[in-house]
């Protein structure tokens, strides 16, 4: 079978096993009533399609480049050691460091206005659902995620690509959930796992969109001073700037000819 139709295949079956997970839940334990094909859903759909086919291309070489070059930078000895842990132990450890990496590439896009431009394309989302995870300029995806996988590779936690595609794929299923418009509470686990809840106070459009930039363990947001868990849920989402509705205006906005946008808020 043609790889082309293998790929679309591929990301069809996802989105009916997503739809059929998520749509559901949705409908009966929303935050906020919301429609299955809200505004822009097309848009994201979209996104979900490109990200999903891009990334993996984008990524494929600087990660092989850098995978190659740490075995030049890295003494020998280390690399050895690392190579004979458990692979429990790698992965575990490849989860964490890439946490912590993704965090500080998630901070940065937040707080150099250069960054926050495409960044911006994500938190444009009005009404947020399941779906509103795929939507990512591609520039901020590639980013965040080569700060969360360098130091992966550069500790030799990786050794091959298995692993990294382990946690690609745990994070992304875990993306999905915490964008998903779902009421549901943890108590205390929403301090170990990051939860719908968690993210939302992410999204609001206010001061506090700068807290909880954790994809998967707020103990990194607790170590890093950005955590913040109220009682309420967030009323309101999305930016303060114009964001164009069509997906190729949305890839386009972050390379307009203007002055770079401030991300400080009163």
């Amino acid at each position: 079978m043609h790889p082309f139709i293998l790929e679309a295949l591929r990301l069809a079956v996802w989105l009916v096993l997503l739809a059929a997970i998520f749509v559901p839940l949705e409908r009966l334990f929303g935050v906020h009533p919301q429609k299955i094909f809200r505004r822009q859903f097309g848009t994201d759909l979209g996104y979900y399609i490109l990200n999903s086919v891009l990334i993996g291309v984008v990524l494929a070489v600087p990660l092989a480049l850098l995978a190659a070059g740490v075995h030049q930078l890295m003494p020998d000895r280390f690399l050895a050691m690392v190579a004979g842990w458990p692979v429990g132990a790698r992965l575990g450890l490849s989860i964490v460091v890439a946490e912590i990496g993704f965090y500080w590439g998630h901070r940065w896009s937040h707080e150099i206005p250069l960054l926050w431009r495409f960044h911006s394309v994500h938190h444009s989302a009005e009404d947020l659902d399941f779906l509103s995870n795929t939507r990512a300029h591609p520039v901020d995806m590639v980013f965040t995620r080569l700060c969360g996988f360098v130091p992966v590779f550069a500790l030799g936690l990786a050794q091959g690509a298995a692993l990294p595609a382990v946690v690609v794929v745990l994070g992304t299923i875990w993306g999905f959930f915490v964008h998903a418009n779902l009421r549901w509470r943890f108590g205390v686990l929403e301090r170990v796992v990051a939860t719908p809840f968690f993210h939302r106070w992410h999204h609001t459009n206010d001061a506090l969109r700068d807290r909880n930039y954790a994809a998967m363990i707020p103990l990194v947001d607790l170590l890093f001073g950005t955590f913040h868990l109220p009682a309420a849920w967030p009323t309101a989402y999305g930016i303060d700037a114009p964001m164009p509705a069509t997906l190729h205006g949305q890839l386009l906005d972050p390379l307009a000819s203007r002055p770079v946008p401030t991300v400080v808020r009163e």
